[in-house]
């Protein structure tokens, strides 16, 4: 049963003590209504695809942020994000959403775990007011300020210098294109300001140029000499002042991903030599307290960084430091403690990115809030689970109502009421299957209600490796001279609590040293409105090359991206009215009716389809109707990762995150190789498609590849054939291989968290027989 009655002591459409929904469509709903009890933690289950995030996120939370954005004036809406109004009859009762999901936290280099959190803030006063010696007020202990950055790495902790030997080939000369740099090459702007400098002879080689004409290309000529240019230019700089002005005096990833990856191929970056990765200048840096620099705070644990904060007796300090403890211990209660103030946010994934989103809220005495979750145990052990469980009732307990889309069982268990949404995904979904407590839906006849009545096996008959793989002394961040032979030709999971060093050995130490296995990482796939599956799988060449070929027409016809776009819409198949400050109107555009491509492309057709019906097929339909084999082969793989339902041109924007995920395991099923690396495969899938994705990678194994997964999940651990344990517990506590072999030998292994929680997973199996 629910552990927690809701609080709800009117009718079941009285706004005040719910939120009251009428005939919802967005998406994929089928005209739902329903009512959620405010002032409790209800949970919205179903498969991957079924409607939960295009009723939670895409009506509730717009909504509630639509509305509250309409009571700004009309200088700040201006301001703001526009929510269209979600496609609904009625939405009653709402209260201010905040949405916490799985999205990067953002920023860039200079936004650290400390920095998000504000705890850095309170630190920086801290020294400020108890250092010794003291170097001023708490902006100079700032490595995003003028009065506390390093000079020579403006604060960032690493330098960036160019690589003069990969920039310049002395074999040519510069009308040749001796400047290899691309925004550099013959005929750019930069590189006619070279030209029309006077300094050089441009047919000449520059491996032949003197000691002069060199420096006056690397780094120009020397005061008081100023060459006479022509054209726009008013002053002559050398290549690495250039290159340093223009792209390395700022932070490389405010730069367009193809000028970055252009900019990185030509520079080198290390450590900075004059802070040496502290940021700080070196009054900041000379400051202790305690015998602890702000650097010090900055790499140490939240965990450790609590008991050195613990220490503080100061007049002036012992405030301060309590409150930066309340805010680390929040950290540490999430299952965050082996992070470091100092940590970049850029770094962290997308459920450690989640639950530092969480932390924000912990402190906050604001009540009557809506607090909405995207799968909050995403990256989470069995283990930390519960931690991440009693924070959600911290903040149900404060008189607020909290709405989670989730897939874990045992976060499930702890909702007040349950919301299971099917009976199946895209078309076949859309609909509100079973409402009431956990234990009606462990009897409802669902997908997620029989899911919970099944059980998996630990495995008992294992496959024989055909060999190893060896890593020979890890030390990467954590890891503690890890020295392990991967068995090849199995299936290998790699176990462990959040920090314990899984993903730095499998994707970053064993990775690089097999640069030729297929990986397939948490990185998140594009939504783009005009990206659809068989776009991002690569097939939509070859579907346009089949139309042009049996039509003897130019394949750009069939783009909705180019020739073939509906001249009204642009190929985006709606229209969308700019209202100035008032929420924007979209509408289907009248000339394409929503098909996205002009009207008369649709005289051309392929085995009596036109381009609009092909990619209406879903990807089972799909298969059997083109001839080409790769095309069939690539469409397949969908249904290998149980996408069979998705159509070919459905937008990547309206996929959930489970979808999203095996549609890129499906993009990497096409590539031939026989190493395979999968993190955390399991995130956004529901428990009834975690048996199609076991399926998927025995497989992958039994074709004789080696596949190496990094989970928490218990039915895929107890699938291995082999698993490889790390901890025994996060960050400067893990590092260290506790348990090595099958699943049925876990169960006996010691000191191991994942053990624990398979054992348990297995007593619960026992007492609740199939």
């Amino acid at each position: 049963m629910a552990e927690r009655a809701p609080e709800s002591a009117g009718p079941l459409d009285d706004p005040v003590h719910r939120i009251v929904i009428d005939g919802a469509r967005e998406h994929n709903l089928k005209n739902i209504s329903l009512s959620i009890p405010k002032n409790a933690i209800t949970v919205f289950t179903g498969v991957s695809g079924s409607g939960k995030s295009s009723l939670v996120f895409g009506t509730i939370a717009v909504e509630s942020q639509r509305q509250l954005g309409e009571t700004f004036t009309t200088f700040v809406r201006n301001r703001m994000p526009r929510h269209e109004k979600p496609d609904a009859d009625r939405i009653d009762g709402l209260t201010t959403a905040v949405v916490v999901d799985q999205k990067p936290i953002g920023g860039n280099a200079r936004s650290t775990v400390g920095t998000s959190t504000d705890i850095y803030s309170i630190i920086r006063v801290l020294f400020s007011r108890a250092g010794e010696p003291s170097a001023g007020m708490a902006t100079v202990y700032s490595f995003n300020t003028p009065e506390g950055a390093c000079p020579a790495c403006a604060g960032l902790g690493r330098t960036t210098t160019v690589d003069v030997d990969a920039m310049i080939d002395r074999s040519l000369s510069l009308n040749q294109g001796a400047l290899r740099f691309p925004l550099f090459a013959v005929g750019t702007v930069q590189w006619q300001m070279f030209a029309a400098s006077g300094l050089f002879d441009l047919d000449k080689q520059v491996g032949e140029y003197s000691e002069t004409e060199w420096n006056n290309l690397v780094h120009g000529p020397g005061e008081g000499v100023q060459p006479k240019l022509s054209g726009p230019w008013t002053s002559y700089e050398g290549l690495v002042d250039k290159f340093n002005r223009l792209y390395l005096n700022r932070d490389l990833s405010t730069l367009s991903a193809r000028t970055r990856k252009a900019v990185e191929h030509f520079t080198t970056q290390g450590t900075c030599p004059l802070c040496h990765g502290a940021r700080l200048n070196r009054a900041a840096l000379r400051t202790k307290i305690n015998g602890y620099t702000i650097h010090d705070y900055s790499t140490m644990e939240v965990a450790e960084l609590i008991e050195v904060l613990g220490k503080i007796d100061h007049p002036l300090a012992n405030a301060l430091a309590e409150q930066a403890i309340a805010g680390l211990r929040r950290l540490d209660d999430i299952g965050l403690g082996y992070l470091n103030l100092g940590r970049e946010t850029t770094t962290l994934s997308g459920g450690e990115a989640q639950r530092l989103k969480m932390v924000r809220f912990l402190g906050s005495a604001l009540t009557g809030i809506t607090y909405v979750f995207d799968e909050p145990s995403v990256g989470l052990h069995p283990r930390d689970v519960g931690r991440m469980n009693a924070l959600l009732k911290q903040l149900r307990d404060k008189g607020n109502t909290v709405l989670v889309v989730e897939h874990d069982r045992d976060v499930i268990t702890v909702a007040d009421h349950i919301v299971d949404m099917g009976p199946a995904a895209g078309v076949h979904g859309g609909e509100i299957v079973y409402r009431g407590d956990y234990a009606g839906l462990c009897e409802a006849d669902t997908a997620t209600g029989r899911a919970l009545r099944r059980h998996s096996r630990v495995k008992t008959e294992f496959r024989t490796p055909t060999g190893f793989l060896r890593i020979e002394h890890a030390d990467l961040h954590n890891l503690r001279d890890v020295s392990v032979d991967i068995p090849t030709g199995v299936l290998t999971v790699f176990t462990g609590v959040a920090g314990s060093g899984k993903s730095t050995l499998v994707t970053e130490v064993f990775a690089i040293e097999h640069p030729e296995a297929i990986v397939v990482d948490q990185a998140g796939l594009g939504s783009s409105t005009r990206s659809t599956p068989v776009s991002h799988l690569g097939v939509m060449d070859a579907i346009r090359k089949a139309f042009a070929d049996a039509n003897h027409v130019d394949a750009g016809l069939f783009s909705f991206n180019s020739k073939g776009a509906c001249r009204e819409c642009g190929g985006r198949g709606e229209i969308t009215a700019d209202m100035a400050f008032m929420d924007p109107v979209t509408t289907l555009c009248e000339r394409c009716g929503g098909d996205r491509y002009d009207p008369d492309v649709l005289r051309y057709t392929l085995h009596g389809r036109t381009i609009v019906d092909v990619l209406a097929l879903t990807a089972e339909e799909a298969a059997d109707f083109f001839a080409d084999r790769a095309i069939r082969r690539k469409i397949g793989s969908l249904v290998e990762v149980g996408l069979a339902y998705l159509t070919l041109g459905q937008p990547l924007s309206t996929l959930s995150g489970g979808e999203r995920q095996r549609l890129k395991l499906a993009g990497e099923l096409g590539k031939s190789g026989g190493l395979y690396i999968l993190d955390e495969p399991t995130t956004g899938l529901h428990m009834s498609d975690i048996s199609t994705l076991l399926a998927l990678l025995d497989r992958l194994v039994d074709a004789g590849n080696t596949v190496l997964v990094i989970e928490h999940d218990l039915d895929v651990i107890e699938h291995a054939d082999h698993i490889i344990d790390l901890g025994p517990d996060g960050g400067r506590h893990g590092g260290r291989i506790v348990f090595q072999g099958t699943p049925a030998e876990l169960l006996a292994a010691k000191n191991s968290f994942t053990a624990e929680y398979v054992r348990r997973d297995v007593d619960r199996m026992v007492a609740s027989p199939q």
